[in-house]
């Protein structure tokens, strides 16, 4: 089986977000699985120094955007087995940043377009062309309106993935013809609520449609999830699937991790509490090992909860815990927790920004970790506090309800709320400050936590169905 996954960001080339995991994780995951799976992005300016160098030119050709005609260079590189082919012009991708520029429309609609003008040029014939997100939203676009009856592309299957459906793609239906290229005729493929929507025209134009996870999957069905797409993805739901994305297990692994202070397994934990006395004393946070650590790593945006987490914090700090917060985002929330940090100074510290180093400490040292999201569409952090034997307490929905379980259950590995409200969280997380004084219950909890499989190995064998049951329509 051939897969070409196209991707505005792709590890370890250019990232913004959680795509760019997706994309270099899920197809490295394919070739371990015999798949031939390769990766097409663009060819950004942030790219590193080190991996341009890497870089084969393989050849080059003009793309039809609108009425122009612009130049694409094709450069090709192996990384961890998997081929990626990076798409050049200067114009679009030579400048500092892959989001946010005033003509991202046309980036990526260019982009678009040459992935699907590309395979006339090289020596690759995927039979699934895997789409991601709103960037290569007109790939299954393009494919039906201009390619799906050429000889050479007329067997191909499109499949289109939702990151996140808040991002959508909206546009002025005036840059319709001029920019995107699609004539009033075709109009209503991309069109919704009067505007260009161009998510909607590759929920519309793909061969099946997925997302991160299977309860994300249900409620983008419904009005308050989707942002105003339900009724085209009802109308796609016999070809909607959810499927759980995964994590690095080799780079979140506390027995082999560089990046904390003291590698531990399953087999020997020794080493968590001496992480956990070393990430007090560098936050400068009384050494106490008895007093459980509450953590957050997290975007301090509505969507991840933060609401919650300031309405009940300073209630939460009246307890005898100790909570850390690393992140950033609106300034509100930023100026909240700073000042409560210069309040509490013996109980909570607030780091603001995102250091991948201390991440991996925080994840390593802590005993708790808090993920309240009002909504998720997979979510990493619960997985990775896993991982590191660090007991997630989070909401129900998306991928926290898939991959966490209460562990009221048998076989539970955390500690879950159902309703969006402070008083819902605070429960949940007064259980888990309760079942930790149990250091019976406790350190079995958290062997089940460190031994569930969040390997990207599942998430492939699950597209790799889905790949073939399309192929055999």
């Amino acid at each position: 089986m051939k897969v070409l996954y196209a991707a505005s960001e792709a590890l370890p080339f250019a990232a913004f977000g959680g795509l760019a995991k997706a994309a270099g994780s899920l197809s490295h995951a394919m070739r371990v699985r015999l798949i031939g799976c390769r990766v097409v992005l663009p060819l950004y300016q942030d790219i590193p120094d080190d991996m341009r160098k890497k870089l084969v030119f393989l050849t080059s050709f003009s793309v039809p955007v609108a009425w122009r005609r612009q130049y694409c260079g094709v450069f090709r590189t192996l990384h961890n087995g998997v081929v990626y082919y990076l798409l050049d012009n200067q114009y679009y991708f030579r400048r500092p940043g892959l989001y946010g520029h005033f003509d991202d429309a046309e980036r990526f609609a260019f982009f678009s377009r040459a992935v699907l003008e590309m395979l006339a040029h090289i020596d690759f014939e995927p039979e699934i062309i895997h789409f991601n997100d709103w960037q290569c939203a007109l790939g299954p676009v393009y494919y039906s309106l201009y390619y799906s009856d050429l000889e050479q592309y007329k067997d191909i299957k499109t499949v289109f993935t939702i990151h996140n459906i808040q991002f959508q793609g909206k546009y002025g239906m005036e840059i319709l013809e001029d920019v995107f290229g699609i004539s009033g005729e075709s109009s209503h493929v991309v069109e919704l609520n009067g505007v260009i929507n161009l998510m909607k025209g590759a929920i519309k134009a793909a061969d099946c449609v997925t997302t991160l996870s299977p309860t994300y999957a249900k409620e983008i069905l419904e009005p308050w999830h989707s942002h105003g797409l339900d009724g085209a993805l009802r109308e796609k739901s016999d070809r909607l699937h959810g499927i759980l994305s995964g994590i690095d297990t080799d780079e979140y692994n506390p027995e082999t991790d560089t990046l904390i202070w003291s590698n531990y397994s399953l087999k020997d934990m020794s080493g968590k509490p001496e992480n956990k006395r070393l990430l007090q004393e560098r936050l400068g946070l009384p050494q106490r090992p008895e007093v459980p650590i509450i953590a957050m790593i997290s975007r301090l945006i509505p969507q991840k909860g933060m609401e919650l987490v300031k309405s009940t914090l300073e209630e939460l700090l009246k307890k005898d815990v100790q909570f850390i917060l690393q992140g950033s985002g609106d300034w509100a929330y930023e100026s909240f927790f700073r000042e409560v940090h210069t309040r509490y100074r013996d109980k909570m510290c607030y780091i603001s920004g995102f250091m991948p180093e201390l991440a991996h400490k925080i994840y390593a040292g802590a005993d708790i970790y808090l993920k309240p999201s009002r909504t998720e569409p997979c979510g990493e952090g619960q997985m990775i506090s896993c991982r590191y034997g660090t007991v997630p307490v989070v909401r129900e929905t998306g991928g926290l309800k898939d991959s966490i379980t209460d562990c009221g259950g048998v076989k539970g590995n955390g500690f879950t709320f159902r309703e969006f409200n402070s008083e819902d969280m605070m429960n949940a997380v007064c259980r888990a400050l309760e079942s930790y004084q149990d250091k019976g219950f406790w350190s079995a909890l958290m062997a089940r936590c460190m031994s569930c499989d969040f390997s990207w190995g599942h998430s492939a064998n699950q597209y790799i169905r889905l790949y073939r049951s399309l192929l055999r329509t």
